[in-house]
């Protein structure tokens, strides 16, 4: 009998090991990981396209617990098939304080960023198998950056980062910039960056002496200041950055869920093209509606240009309204969100930015629009129009129709 009863446990438990196992695999995968025993591989990296780069493609990823909990390797190669250069990075970390979750991190990157994008430091993980935006994206800059950061939870919600680095940067396209009555092509930087982001309405518990986020709770807001210094470790340009945002969500009856993005930065005078904001455009300059058909991205703006605005201070704001899901059938479920996006800001002294043209958001940006997703296989249709202070004479340069993509897993 007794027998029997560890076989019976036995067989109770193996499943509910397989299912835990198989959960884990698919959260991973859902996170751009593919797991192996010792090193998760990086899916980000497999494949990509813009224009720049045309076909990117390559590998990465980063060693696991399995491995060690108190030290970690990452890195990437990718390979560009139309600018025929090899990019890549590589990075280590390790752990000072396990209940606090302070690691102490070094990298060295040689790689392509988009001009006028921002990162924040704090940001969790976020993979997407498709990336919309990086299909049109033609102005980049190339950087080599030895950087070295702290991460820490100073308390439960509040996660912050600080980070020395030390970058060279430089456009691929025809760009100068004049500072101190010299035309600058080439920035040296020595910058420190420090980022906080703080969730006071999730909840945490520890998990094996591990700080776990049991329930996402919103808003969430996200501060970060950035500061190069002249002159130290040959910087040539000096110039400070703030970068806020703040994310909302509010569930509703029936699986209707509104959600606000706020996002704002704002810079010193000396900040070159690079270091701007490019208030997420994700428009191509094509004649007719049908040759703009795209992919529309997650909060970018449809129906504006790409390089059409830089601003050194600027606001954006998005509401999307998704509309419960239509249950016709158990596979077929398309959802409505209705969505308007609207940005503001401001440049001083575009003159200094040589060779290159742009207009200001001074007059406020705004557009309205629709999807209906996930129709077949995850896709979906967008429609977004242009109007106020930037309508455009054409009617049809108003209007952006694109593709949308959603998949869970």
């Amino acid at each position: 009998m007794l027998l029997h009863s560890q076989s019976f446990s036995n067989t109770e438990i193996e499943p509910k090991q397989d299912s835990i196992k198989k959960k884990a695999f698919v959260k991973q995968l859902g996170n751009g990981f593919l797991p192996t025993k010792y090193f998760n591989f990086d899916l980000r990296y497999l494949i990509k396209f813009n224009q720049y780069e045309g076909l990117r493609t390559g590998i990465g990823g980063i060693t696991n617990e399995a491995l060690s909990e108190t030290f970690r390797i990452n890195g990437y190669t990718v390979y560009g098939f139309k600018d025929h250069r090899f990019k890549y990075s590589i990075g280590a970390g390790f752990r000072l304080a396990e209940k606090t979750n302070t690691w102490l991190n070094a990298s060295y990157t040689n790689d392509l960023q988009e001009t006028g994008s921002t990162k924040f430091l704090t940001d969790t993980r976020f993979f997407q198998f498709f990336e919309p935006r990086l299909l049109n994206i033609d102005l980049f800059h190339k950087h080599v950056t030895k950087a070295i950061s702290i991460e820490h939870q100073l308390a439960s919600k509040l996660l912050t980062e600080t980070q020395f680095a030390v970058s060279n940067i430089n456009p691929t396209y025809n760009y100068q910039y004049v500072f101190n009555n010299n035309a600058l092509s080439e920035f040296h930087l020595s910058t420190v960056t420090l980022a906080l982001q703080w969730s006071p309405f999730s909840h945490y518990d520890y998990a094996k002496n591990k700080l776990i986020e049991t329930k996402e709770g919103y808003p969430k807001f996200t501060l970060q200041f950035t500061n190069s210094f002249k002159n130290l470790f040959n910087s040539n340009i000096n110039f400070s950055k703030l970068d806020f945002r703040t994310i909302h969500k509010i569930p509703h009856k029936n699986d209707a869920l509104s959600e606000i993005t706020l996002v704002s930065g704002i810079t010193s005078e000396n900040a070159p093209l690079t270091h701007l904001y490019h208030a997420y455009p994700n428009n191509i300059r094509k004649e007719t509606i049908m040759q703009r058909f795209s992919v529309a991205g997650l909060n970018s703006f449809e129906t504006m240009f790409f390089n059409e605005f830089f601003s050194d201070k600027f606001t954006t704001f998005q509401l999307k309204h998704y509309i419960a899901p239509f249950k016709i059938s158990k596979r077929f479920q398309p959802q409505l969100v209705l969505i308007t996006r609207y940005a503001i800001g401001d440049i001083e002294n575009p003159e200094r930015h040589q060779n290159v043209t742009f207009n200001s958001l001074k007059k406020g940006y705004t557009e309205s629009g629709f999807e209906l997703n996930k129709l077949l296989f995850g896709f979906g249709l967008s429609f977004s129009y242009r109007y106020g202070a930037y309508h455009l004479p054409k009617t049809e340069d108003n209007i952006a129709l694109k593709f949308t993509f959603n998949v869970t897993l």
